[in-house]
């Protein structure tokens, strides 16, 4: 359940950042398999001896090149183990993986990102399979993503399969993987403000309580919602029959169906709510002309191509036009930023069409991710996980200034942090979009002016240039904080 580290030029929150010293990360104290550390850049993980076995019989049958060479699973390569001081001495072996752009967590995907993590999981399973191993968890944290491909990153759930064992990961599985995609499928609810409340996930009681007497009978439903659900609350209420389930045994061939099955379905799962959204469909009417809509990517592209950045952060992605443009200009990684689900899922659709390396993100603007979990560690807050290197923030600033009441000296201040250098699109009030926000509503927003907007910019960075790039006065300024 560990994870490979991001790129962030701010230290723990709970380790001093010191030159030749191993910082452990927080998320990775779960398994006792191993644990993962960063030192002069590199992430290192530790073998426990516990573990040694296990990893070196996956190590010795080549399951890990077949799955890194597939782009499955993280790349690993052997290192000396005084790499890590006093935490390497104790350890079996220690490896070392590259490190990612960008860490995201299961409630910041989008329903196809978490079906993709969900299909890499079952898919990795029936590969090992074959070659006699299997995986000792289900974690959903256990995955990450390149552009929008997942890949797995921790090799030390990978061990050797035991004979007529029953799969213990099938209730995390679940709660963290089918019964999120099956929440969205069925009811139309995305799970990403749930999974954020509950960071084990969506429990498979819970869900069982949300099914309709006559939506029961599937067996699918049966098999993995139902009827787990049922015995989850007789173990609690006589623990006998947790005995049995250590007693129950799985032949080899009936194991691998299972996961068939279950990769079968989920395959075929999409969500139920399909129709019209607010900012799905915003690329469609969002009211720029041709000649206004080219001069808004020739602006993003002069910038993108002007600063070249390695990680660009797009606040308010939307669709990933942008995204893509500036991709195209110069920026070598993007992620994305948006709360509107069909918009994600047509970014989405958009990165694989085109291959992109770009990574669209459930987020709110107004409460983005928190830290959380153990010690309010274990699961960092968004800006303490990566470092960008520039932000595009394109009719995304009035949603919060307007549409979520905060101060617009507050947004600018905000946005500008995030990143040296940027472009931020001011929408003044006479812009439709505005007055659609502000027509049932009192307009309290008397500091929402252009003035007040560079004001506050100027304050905090040197405005390089600005260009009106709409008939309705709509502004894109180009910062850069130095």
């Amino acid at each position: 359940m560990s994870t490979t580290a991001a790129k962030s030029d701010k230290p723990s929150p709970t380790v001093f950042s010191r030159v030749n010293v191993a910082i452990a990360d927080a998320g990775s104290f779960r398994d006792p398999s191993g644990r993962v550390y960063e030192i002069d850049g590199e992430i290192l993980r530790s073998v426990a001896p516990c573990a040694a076995d296990d990893y070196d019989f996956v190590a010795a049958c080549g399951v890990l090149e077949t799955l890194a060479d597939r782009g499955w699973l993280v790349d690993t390569t052997e290192v000396d183990k005084t790499r890590l001081g006093a935490a390497g001495a104790l350890a079996h072996r220690v490896v070392r993986h590259p490190r990612l752009a960008f860490v995201s967590y299961p409630y910041e995907w989008s329903f196809p990102l978490l079906k993709a993590a969900a299909l890499l999981h079952l898919d990795i399973q029936i590969e090992i399979l074959e070659r006699g191993s299997a995986l000792a968890d289900a974690s959903a944290y256990n995955i990450q993503f390149d552009g929008v491909q997942p890949v797995f990153i921790d090799v030390l759930s990978l061990r050797r399969y035991r004979e007529g064992e029953f799969w213990t990961g099938h209730r995390q599985f679940c709660e963290q993987f089918l019964n999120p995609l099956l929440l969205r499928a069925l009811f139309g609810i995305p799970h990403n403000a749930w999974f954020r409340g509950s960071l084990e996930g969506v429990g498979t009681t819970d869900l069982a309580c949300l099914l309709p007497w006559h939506g029961r009978g599937s067996w699918r439903l049966l098999a993995h919602v139902v009827l787990p659900a049922r015995f989850q609350r007789r173990a609690l209420e006589d623990g006998s029959d947790l005995e049995k389930l250590k007693r129950r045994r799985l032949p080899k061939g009936s194991y691998r169906n299972m996961l068939l099955q279950l990769r079968r379905w989920i395959a075929a799962l999409d969500p139920r709510d399909t129709g019209r959204t607010v900012w799905g469909d915003y690329q469609e009417g969002h009211g720029y002309g041709s000649d206004e809509e080219s001069a808004k990517q020739r602006f993003v592209a002069e910038f993108c191509d002007a600063v070249k950045p390695a990680l660009l952060w797009d606040l308010g992605c939307n669709t990933g036009e942008y995204s893509e443009v500036a991709l195209a200009a110069g920026a070598g990684r993007v992620i994305g930023f948006d709360f509107d689900h069909k918009a994600l899922e047509r970014a989405y659709a958009r990165a694989i069409r085109g291959s992109l390396p770009f990574l669209p993100l459930f987020q709110d603007g107004a409460n983005p991710s928190p830290a959380q979990g153990w010690s309010t560690v274990e699961r960092k807050g968004l800006s303490d996980r990566a470092s960008a290197d520039a932000l595009l923030a394109l009719a995304f600033g009035h949603h919060l200034a307007i549409g979520r009441n905060v101060p617009l000296d507050e947004v600018v201040a905000w946005l500008v942090s995030l990143a040296p250098r940027g472009v931020i699109e001011f929408v003044r009030k006479g812009d439709p979009t505005v007055r659609r926000m502000l027509a049932l509503r009192e307009d309290i927003f008397h500091e929402y002016t252009e003035e007040h907007f560079v004001s506050a910019l100027g304050r905090r960075a040197r405005i390089v240039r600005s260009a009106v790039v709409s008939a309705t006065g709509r502004t894109l300024y180009w910062f850069d904080r130095g």
